[in-house]
């Protein structure tokens, strides 16, 4: 499985109009090579290097497997009509909350996950409670890493 993105190179930096310096909008993702018996995907965004524990930037669960993408600037909503639900980042949002790190480089990890099913959560549901359910039905994982420092 292959994620990439339009607006930035695995290990590259992330252009500051997708951080809390710029405008704060979902880069541009697409993937390619979904396992044949993928019933649904979920993407997980999160930071390790940041202060105390791995922040939480963005995840959307029961995307279908016909999707191949999801375009720039996501609306920070429950649903992403026919693309999926969203849950809560940890800024406490529906949706994507762009990189802000205090100091240094960080990492973001943009994480693809290949499910063998849907996982009916409700909307809002936060990374954690996504992970225990995704647990065994994981068929294929596909990642993709940004890295951002605050501007000035």
């Amino acid at each position: 499985m292959i994620l990439s993105s339009s607006a930035f190179v695995d290990n590259g930096l992330i252009p500051a109009k997708y951080t809390c310096d710029g405008a704060d909008i979902s880069p541009p993702l697409i993937w390619d090579e979904i396992p044949s018996a993928t019933q649904s995907l979920a993407l997980i965004v999160d930071d390790p290097d940041a202060p105390g524990r791995t922040f939480v930037h963005w995840v959307v669960y029961d995307i279908p497997p016909t999707i191949k993408q999801l375009p720039e600037k996501i609306i920070g909503s429950k649903t992403i009509p026919s693309c999926g639900v969203q849950g809560k980042n940890d800024f406490g949002n529906f949706g994507y909350g762009g990189p802000c790190p205090p100091s240094g480089t960080h990492r973001y990890f943009f994480h693809l996950y290949a499910l063998d099913k849907k996982l009916n959560l409700e909307s809002g549901a936060n990374k954690n409670q996504i992970i225990r359910v995704m647990e065994g039905h994981v068929l294929e994982k596909a990642e993709l890493i940004g890295r951002y420092k605050r501007q000035g």
